[in-house]
C-alpha cells in the first residue's frame, strides 16, 4: 500500500473543511484536483472517505482512525522541518568532546556555556580523561573533538595545535611577587611543584634552569597545571604553569607573573579525519580556539 502526501494532504484539508470546494482553496490547487486525490487514496486504503450530512463532508469511522494516524505524520514532517532548519542553522544537535580532566573543571565549562547560549537545541557530553585515552576514543570516532596537550601526530588524527605562553604563579605575599617578570635565576632553590618530568614541556623548562646555572628544586610532580596551581593558591612552592590555567586561579590569591624564557604549551584539538565533520562541531571549535587568543604564545 503507497500513500501519497499530496493525497494525505486532500483527505486532513477535506475532513478539517467539510468540503471539497474548501480544501481545494486551503492547498491551492483546483477542486477537480482535489476529488481526484480523495478518489485515488479511497481507491488505495479500500474504504470511502465521507459520507455526505447536512451538505457538509463528514469522515466515516473508518477515515476517523485514519485521521487521527495522518495528524500525527504531519506532525512528525513539521517537526523534521524544525529540526532541519535547526541543523541547517547550527541552533541543533550534539557535540562529544573528549578532553583533558583540567579542562572540565576550568576554561571550556565557561566557552561551552557561552556557545550553547546562542543555541538552545544543542546538547553536549563532556568527557575528561588521560591524553592516551583521548586518542584512542579519536581514532575509533567515539567522540567529535579531543582537547589534549603532548600529542605527537597520528596518521588518522587531524590537529590544530595552539602555543600557549606560559606564566609563573607565586603564593600571596611571595617575596618576588614585587617583580614583573620572573627568571630562573630567581627561583634558584625555590620549592618548585612542576609537571611530568617525561613530558617535553618540563625538559624545556629544566633546560632553562641549567642555561642560567639557577638550581631547579623539584618538591611536587603533577600530572595537571590545575593540580599545580591549587597547591601554590594555598600558600606552598611556585610553579611555572600556562597562563590558561593560571587565569582561572588569580581570584584565589594566586600571584601570575611574566616569565623569561618564553616557554609555551602545546594545547592541541583532535578530529578524526574519517567520517563526517557536522558544521555545529566546525562552529565551536572556532569558539573554543577565539576563547584561547588571550593566552597564546607570541
Amino acid at each position: 500500500m503507497k500513500f501519497q502526501l499530496r493525497q494525505l494532504e486532500a483527505f486532513r484539508a477535506t475532513a478539517q473543511t467539510g468540503s471539497v470546494t474548501q480544501a481545494a482553496k486551503l492547498l491551492e490547487i483546483s477542486q477537480p484536483a482535489v476529488s481526484r486525490l480523495l478518489a485515488d487514496f479511497s481507491k488505495t486504503v479500500g474504504f470511502d472517505l465521507f459520507v455526505r450530512k447536512h451538505g457538509t463532508l463528514t469522515p466515516t469511522s473508518e477515515a476517523r482512525y485514519m485521521l487521527a494516524e495522518v495528524s500525527r505524520v504531519f506532525d512528525s514532517l513539521s517537526h523534521l522541518e524544525d529540526l532541519q532548519r535547526d541543523l541547517t542553522e547550527r541552533t541543533a544537535g550534539h557535540i562529544r568532546i573528549a578532553c583533558l580532566p583540567g579542562f572540565a573543571t576550568s576554561h571550556l565549562p565557561r566557552v561551552l556555556t557561552e556557545f550553547l547560549d546562542q543555541r538552545p537545541g544543542v546538547t553536549v557530553t563532556l568527557e575528561p580523561d588521560r591524553p592516551e585515552r583521548i586518542l584512542e576514543w579519536m581514532m575509533g570516532e567515539q567522540y567529535d573533538l579531543g582537547i589534549t596537550d603532548g600529542f605527537s601526530g597520528h596518521p588518522a588524527i587531524e590537529r590544530i595545535d595552539i602555543p600557549i605562553r606560559s606564566v609563573c604563579i607565586l603564593p600571596k605575599g611571595h617575596h618576588l611577587s614585587s617583580k614583573f617578570t620572573i627568571r630562573p635565576s630567581d627561583l634558584a632553590g625555590e620549592k618548585m611543584v612542576h609537571s611530568r618530568r617525561n613530558s617535553t614541556f618540563f625538559k624545556e623548562l629544566e633546560r632553562s634552569f641549567s642555561q642560567a646555572g639557577a638550581e631547579f628544586n623539584s618538591w611536587i610532580e603533577v600530572r595537571q597545571f590545575t593540580a599545580a596551581c591549587t597547591i601554590v593558591s594555598q600558600g606552598h612552592g611556585a610553579s611555572i604553569v600556562s597562563a590558561l590555567d593560571a587565569a582561572q586561579f588569580e581570584d584565589q590569591g594566586l600571584i601570575v607573573r611574566d616569565f623569561e624564557p618564553s616557554l609555551s604549551h602545546d594545547l592541541s584539538i583532535l578530529r578524526p579525519i574519517a567520517g563526517t565533520k557536522p558544521l555545529l562541531v566546525l562552529d565551536f571549535i572556532e569558539a573554543f580556539v577565539e576563547s584561547l587568543q588571550p593566552f597564546v604564545a607570541r
